[in-house]
């Protein structure tokens, strides 16, 4: 997440180190955030052609990248000279201040203004368990509406994680039981989605809330990185938060254990209050797989042969485009059934709309990772009529 700081420290050496005018460097901010330039240490380390591909000018992208090197040479210069190495570590890391709402709000998935004429001539070109992670996180939305985000994110890839070990079983990658049926993650809340069991950890004392006036702030100046980036230790801290502090009213947010993890480690579980560090599904993971598997069908083959940065970034571009479009097919499938049938039927019936509108891949192991076509108006014509 980029803070506003961030960006005006940025701002700032694109008008008076790099001279690029501010007309031209800020309509620029949202295409340096997607390619994760946003820093001057980031843009010295950067390749001319790359920053070429953002400004679209080979003059002035030499002319950012070289003043880049210069100022992050002089700060570090001046580092060297004022604190020792082991003083600097201790400096507050990048986005210490994150607040709950703040790394909910890095964490939003894509959204297009459409209509249903516009999603029932969309086809996308896919493999089938980002599409499994798509309809868990929708589904999410609508049977457990109080988890935040990065709860319905890391429970989906739980989701999709235990139905990949059983196929794998099936077609003989995989042998011997799951980690659940070995045992782990025994006494551990379980919640079901798709119809599956899934262990759990609560995160006490974790408020999405907290923090969103703040969050709001800058949240025009937020754009969802397609790239999964590693929170610091201090943000890290708050997304896991797991300790109790007095009587929660309503029910904690979760994270989806990974308990295939937990048996390679030779983790011991013992209760919640002792379970930090416990392998969990990341939220970060889970949205980066998402933003980077839909690809447009007609485009597909055209992909293969480009590797230019820029056709890249257009590529990219396109997948999230494309996201935006199955998760508002996916939200009209189930904002249809939702005021007519119970949570649990919701659930039960979201796995027989997947096997309806999954990719065609090959059997057994030739059809492993196997990808193929994914019509919107499948998952349309799958809304309640009436």
């Amino acid at each position: 997440m980029t803070t506003k700081s961030e960006l005006q420290d940025i701002l700032r050496f694109f008008t008076q180190d790099a001279k690029i005018p501010l007309q031209v460097a800020l309509p620029k901010v949202k295409d340096l955030q997607k390619a994760n330039l946003v820093s001057i240490v980031k843009l010295a380390a950067a390749d001319v052609k790359t920053v070429e591909d953002i400004f679209h000018d080979e003059k002035a992208a030499k002319q950012i990248v070289s003043a880049a090197k210069r100022v992050s040479k002089k700060r570090k210069s001046s580092d060297a000279s004022s604190a020792s190495p082991s003083k600097r570590v201790k400096q507050a890391p990048k986005g210490e201040s994150l607040t709950p709402a703040a790394i909910e709000q890095s964490l939003a998935l894509p959204t297009v203004d459409t209509n249903i004429e516009d999603l029932i001539n969309v086809s996308l070109h896919t493999n089938r368990a980002p599409l499994v992670l798509a309809f868990a996180v929708t589904l999410l939305k609508y049977t457990m509406p109080s988890q935040p985000l990065s709860s319905r994110l890391s429970l989906a890839q739980a989701v999709v994680s235990a139905n990949s070990r059983s196929k794998a079983v099936s077609i003989g990658l995989e042998k011997g039981p799951s980690a659940a049926e070995d045992g782990w993650g025994l006494g551990q809340p379980k919640v079901k989605v798709m119809n599956r069991e899934i262990h759990t950890l609560k995160r006490w004392g974790y408020d999405a809330e907290e923090g969103k006036d703040a969050a709001d702030q800058v949240s025009n100046l937020q754009l969802p990185l397609a790239k999964e980036e590693p929170l610091n230790d201090s943000s890290q801290a708050v997304l896991s938060q797991s300790t109790i502090v007095g009587d929660v009213e309503k029910e904690p947010a979760l994270w989806g254990l990974d308990l295939e993890s937990m048996r390679s480690s030779n983790k011991i579980l013992h209760t919640e209050k002792s379970a930090g560090g416990l392998p969990i599904y990341t939220a970060q993971s889970a949205r980066a797989y998402l933003v980077k598997s839909f690809s447009s069908k007609s485009s597909t083959a055209e992909g293969e042969d480009k590797g230019k940065s820029k056709e890249k970034s257009v590529m990219h571009t396109g997948k999230e485009r494309n996201l935006a479009l199955l998760l508002s097919a996916l939200d009209l499938l189930y904002s249809s059934w939702a005021p007519y049938i119970s949570m649990e039927d919701l659930d039960r019936r979201s796995w027989s709309w997947y096997v309806q509108v999954r990719p065609e891949v090959g059997n057994g192991v030739a059809g492993w990772g196997g990808k193929g076509e994914v019509k919107l108006s499948d998952i349309l014509n799958l809304r309640r009529k009436g």
